[in-house]
This record gives structure tokens, C-alpha cells and sequence, in this order.
């Protein structure tokens, strides 16, 4: 009778240690609504830019066609960096200076300074906190390229050329524009 009672609080204590195991496993809610705002904010943030991109193909195709010479045109726009989201940050510094003075006329001073950082949140509709962002950089494109009908000649290279600079700031080494076949 003493083995049975043995075995059974052997599994009681199995059973209670798996249970424990699987309440350790289920994350807490305080910090999955964080991080799931950041992964979707990246997510949406990374549609954005493609969209964005695209439009700017789309614009510059139609603009490019209009122009006499170019004739029908294809464009691909490579992008360096990503635009980038500046959040706010609470800066807290303090600094203490301590002035010491010996018995033999020695004196001295020391400072030291601490200074912390934190991120600023926003609470939203849904209760999550995202951060709060207090700046957007553009896009930095990395190469522009611009097949067109038109793109044998010199003269019409050199106009798509020059208005992909102006447009978009990029520089000529970093634009390509080749004959559409």
C-alpha cells in the first residue's frame, strides 16, 4: 500500500510540474501588444514604401511617355534605405559637483552626471501603446532605370537622364536609360 501512495504523489508532482511548464510557456499579455504593434507597424510600414515606389514608377512611366522622342517607357526604382521613423524620447539627466576641502588647505571638486533615456508611447483606440513618432525621413533611392522606345538617341538619353536628377535627386552615374526592344 505504501508503493501506491508513492507512485501517486510521484505523478501528482509530474503533473503539477508539466502544468507549471505550460503556464510558463503562455506569454503575458503586457508585453505581446507591444510587440506585435512594432511587427505590424513594420509590416505596413514596408507595404507603404513598395506602394509608394510603385507610384513613383507609375508617375514618372507616364510623365516620360508624354515627352516627344521617348515613346512607350518601363521604369524600376531600387531603394537604399528605407524611410526611417524618428520616435520621441524622455531625456532625463542630473549631474552633482561635490566640493571637498582637506585639513591642510587642500581643496578639490568632483562632478559626476547620469542621464537616462525612454521611449515616448501613444496610447491608441485599442489600448496598445505604439511608439510616438516625431519625424519621417523620405526614401533614399538607389538607381533609377528607364527603358524606353526612344533610348538610342543621345539627345532623348540625356533628357530622361537630366529630368530622373531633377526629379529625384539622384546622380547620373546612378541612372541607367537603355532602348526598350
Amino acid at each position: 500500500m505504501e508503493k501506491f501512495f508513492e507512485k501517486k504523489n510521484q505523478w501528482v508532482i509530474l503533473i503539477l510540474a508539466g502544468l507549471l511548464l505550460v503556464v510558463i510557456a503562455i506569454p503575458s499579455g503586457s508585453g505581446t501588444g507591444q510587440n506585435q504593434a512594432e511587427t505590424t507597424g513594420s509590416a505596413v510600414q514596408q507595404t507603404e514604401e513598395a506602394d509608394e515606389v510603385e507610384r513613383l514608377e507609375e508617375r514618372l512611366e507616364a510623365a516620360l511617355s508624354k515627352v516627344e522622342g521617348v515613346g512607350k517607357t518601363k521604369v524600376m526604382i531600387t531603394m537604399e534605405a528605407t524611410g526611417e521613423k524618428i520616435v520621441e524620447k524622455d531625456q532625463q539627466s542630473s549631474s552633482r559637483t561635490t566640493q571637498e576641502n582637506g585639513g591642510d588647505g587642500d581643496s578639490g571638486s568632483s562632478q559626476d552626471a547620469d542621464s537616462s533615456q525612454s521611449t515616448v508611447y501613444e496610447r491608441t483606440q485599442d489600448g496598445s501603446e505604439i511608439p510616438y513618432v516625431t519625424q519621417e525621413t523620405a526614401l533614399k533611392i538607389r538607381g533609377v532605370l528607364v527603358v524606353a522606345e526612344g533610348g538610342s538617341n543621345p539627345v532623348i538619353v540625356q533628357n530622361i537622364t537630366e529630368a530622373v536628377m531633377a526629379l529625384f535627386g539622384v546622380e547620373a552615374h546612378k541612372i541607367k536609360v537603355m532602348k526598350m526592344s
